[in-house]
């Protein structure tokens, strides 16, 4: 908010939103977009058809809901469809090339351009607004979808909404948000960047995305025998891994009796679920006070942490290596198992990659147990029985891997980075604070 003392920028006016630009304006979104669209919904609603499973079909009409409008776009691979004969009896809800789709129900604020559909039109949910441009003279819709993705109209439209799944903004008020246009021509050049900008992060999700897949396939190749590296032969061993394994002493603290900047850093098993990567350094983690972990074994690098307990199958033998121990005492906690291996048995780097192995998981997932929460306990991995290579060639497998993943850990850098500098121009332009024209 402007002080009555401050000085306004020259070119610069203090509107109801703001200090915007002389030549921009404040309008509310109903003075912008097709008029009888959105006056007459149905109790905030476009159309009353709730499809049943029975009512989609294999194509057709795509039937839009709040989770296929993501990152600016709508996802046709994820959707669902009904017929023609069903979208075309309905009167309202439906959107054409061109819209721009805000969702305002259980999710809210997610944004989208129809475009490059192959159908007529799409069918919406209840959870999805579509805003059809009344002028396109006055206001360019690529610029319609970067507003509404603008931190200044996302912070209004979230806030009004409520949090959590019942979040939840009608029509009425949705009409009478605040929006900011420029003329013309800065909108379109503004949207042309922004929209380059999301070209760009979408080309590299899709390299990421290529990317995962081919590790994917390159891991279950080289990890069960089916692929060779050049330089290997001979048979692989079956070893029974409780024969060559130490389990080390963990503690059960709960988060509440961690601390910050205590001598010995503490790996909860959340944070074996919440890591990004296969590998984990103490470095970042909470801490232990010292007369708590005195009777704990303390971690080496090498060592293998999983966690015992996981809400779902695919979360079930999440392991960690462990890396990054020198001159730092480092325990295991709650809900963990913390394995030291025999290192002629399974090397370094690739203990790592041990729960990617179809055998190994496929074992733990079978024998875990439990309804809500699946357990992995200590018997599960002693008695894995698992074919492998020398300790060479497993060093050349992870060595392989390793690389794929430092490769793809930096595309999404790339991406994260573009993400935020978009960000950043969004704050930036969508206010006036700099001008393209």
């Amino acid at each position: 908010m402007m002080r009555n003392n401050d000085q306004l920028r020259k070119g610069y006016k203090l509107t109801e939103v703001g200090v915007i630009p002389e030549d921009w304006e404040v309008y509310s979104v109903r003075m912008l977009v097709e008029h009888q669209i959105l006056e007459k919904p149905l109790d905030g609603n476009h159309g009353n058809f709730h499809p049943k499973n029975s009512d989609y079909v294999y194509y057709g009409i795509p039937f839009i809901m709040a989770n296929n409008v993501v990152n600016g776009q709508v996802d046709l691979l994820s959707c669902k469809f009904i017929s023609q004969d069903q979208g075309d009896k309905l009167q309202k809800g439906f959107s054409i090339s061109g819209d721009v789709l805000l969702t305002h129900k259980g999710t809210v604020g997610n944004t989208a351009l129809v475009s490059n559909i192959s159908t007529d039109y799409i069918m919406l949910t209840p959870q999805v607004t579509y805003y059809r441009v009344r002028d396109s003279k006055r206001l360019y819709n690529y610029f319609l979808r970067h507003y509404f993705d603008s931190y200044s109209f996302q912070s209004i439209f979230i806030n009004l909404a409520g949090g959590g799944t019942r979040a939840y903004l009608g029509i009425v008020k949705q009409l009478a948000l605040p929006i900011v246009i420029p003329p013309l021509s800065e909108q379109i050049a503004i949207a042309t960047v922004l929209s380059d900008s999301d070209r760009l992060i979408e080309s590299l999700d899709r390299l990421i995305v290529k990317k995962r897949n081919l590790k994917q396939a390159t891991m279950q190749q080289l990890l069960t025998g089916k692929i060779r590296l050049a330089g290997f032969s001979g048979e692989w061993e079956v070893k029974r891994l409780g024969e060559h394994l130490e389990f080390l002493r963990n503690g059960v603290n709960s988060r509440a009796e961690l601390t910050i900047g205590d001598p010995v850093k503490y790996l909860h098993y959340g944070d074996i679920h919440g890591s990004n990567s296969i590998f984990l350094s103490p470095s970042d983690l909470p801490s232990l006070p010292s007369s708590k972990a005195n009777s704990l074994s303390k971690l080496k690098n090498g060592d293998l942490v999983f966690a015992d307990a996981s809400e779902d199958l695919a979360g079930v033998g999440k392991s960690v290596e462990i890396v990054g121990t020198s001159g730092i005492e480092f325990v295991s906690g709650l809900h963990t198992i913390a394995i030291r291996f025999d290192k002629s048995i399974l090397a370094d780097g690739f203990k790592a990659y041990l729960q990617f192995h179809p055998t190994f998981c496929q074992h733990l997932r079978r024998l875990a147990s439990g309804t809500k929460v699946y357990a992995t306990n200590r018997g599960h991995i002693t008695s894995i029985e698992i074919n492998l290579p020398s300790i060479k060639e497993q060093t050349a497998i992870a060595t392989i891997l390793s690389d794929m993943d430092s490769e793809i850990a930096a595309l999404e850098q790339q991406r994260d980075k573009t993400r935020a500098l978009k960000q950043g121009m969004m704050q930036e332009l969508l206010t006036g604070r700099i001008r393209l024209v």
